[in-house]
């Protein structure tokens, strides 16, 4: 097996060579136009296409096709035995001879650790940069971008991508600020139901929603249908960590199926890949989808339905399943 070769990082001028261990950091790269320095992604790397071609160098440890139910009942298992969740291919890593390794220190269960990280360069000697990508709010988003330009030499474009999102949520903050706040719930998983945390909720309020379970900056947390229930929320946002659009519909269909859900409650289901669970470019289309349902340009504004006593409304067959 070769064994990597890399000098450090602050020897090096630019292009890098860089493996990107979190979908969101490929995801950021490529936006500031360091695509073509990223050399190894892993499975779940799937924005842009482009990434797609890159070699994997991390894929999960979990069987596959499992229910939500499933997936937390062995993530919880592999986590009490002190397992990873993912497998770091080291042969591969080794192979690409990266000068840099992107990664993070926030979810055992998103992605590899960095732990995992240093122990395989470790192993293989490899002198590439670690660094380390942990946001819990929307500002260490942006402040992860700064940091990928400043790692890549794409400084400027990394600088005019934060303004860029900065300004689209100031847009969607300052049309519905005048507006009622419906209470809305979002779900990070749906069996068992877990409460959102990080950058989620500070998503809610830029929408103009009120965020009532879960809270900003801390670890989302396993919580009860009754907690749910007890929150009184006028919509539900669907948003399972790991899942398309096409994958919370159903899991939305599913939760109305068993009745677990308040009544009367409106449901959107979203994208969680794109635009909720991973803290890339496009968290700005999530605030902006949630403030167009919530706050349709037709509407002066759509007042809580606990405060008005008026039914509630459908809205967007594909993304909302509605339970009555």
């Amino acid at each position: 097996m070769e064994r990597c070769s890399s000098s450090n990082p602050g020897d090096y001028g630019f292009s890098v060579r860089i493996v990107s261990l979190l979908p969101s950091t490929t995801e950021i790269l490529f936006a500031i136009g360091a695509g073509g320095d990223v050399v190894g992604v892993t499975f779940e790397c799937d924005y842009p296409p482009e990434a797609r071609s890159r070699r994997i160098v991390s894929t999960s440890a979990l069987p596959s096709n499992l229910t939500v139910a499933e997936i937390d009942t062995a993530v919880s298992a592999a986590l009490a035995r002190g397992e990873d969740l993912y497998h770091l291919d080291r042969d591969a890593l080794a192979g690409l001879d990266p000068d840099v390794v992107v990664t993070q220190d926030l979810c055992a269960v998103c992605a590899v650790d960095v732990s995992v990280v240093d122990d395989a360069l470790a192993f293989l000697g490899c002198r590439a940069k670690v660094v380390t990508i942990d946001p819990h709010t929307l500002a260490e988003v942006d402040e992860s971008i700064l940091r990928l330009g400043e790692v890549t030499g794409r400084r400027a474009s990394s600088r005019a991508l934060v303004t860029s999102i900065q300004q689209r949520m100031t847009q969607v903050a300052d049309r519905v600020k005048a507006r009622p706040r419906p209470r809305v719930a979002v779900l990070e998983w749906t069996d068992p139901p877990f409460a959102p945390g990080h950058w989620i909720p500070e998503m809610v309020s830029l929408a103009g929603g009120d965020p009532v379970i879960g809270a900003g900056g801390a670890a989302s947390r396993r919580i009860s249908w009754d907690d749910v229930k007890a929150a009184q929320p006028d919509v539900v946002v669907i948003a399972a960590c790991g899942y398309d659009r096409q994958g919370t519909t159903a899991l939305a269909r599913d939760l109305a199926s068993r009745g677990v859900l308040p009544p009367q409650v409106r449901v959107l289901a979203v994208d969680a890949n794109a635009s909720w669970a991973r803290p890339g470019t496009r968290l700005v289309d999530g605030i902006e989808e949630l403030a167009d349902f919530l706050h349709p340009a037709t509407d002066q504004a759509v007042p809580s339905a606990k405060a008005t006593g008026a039914p509630t409304r459908a809205a967007n067959d594909d993304a909302l399943a509605r339970h009555d």
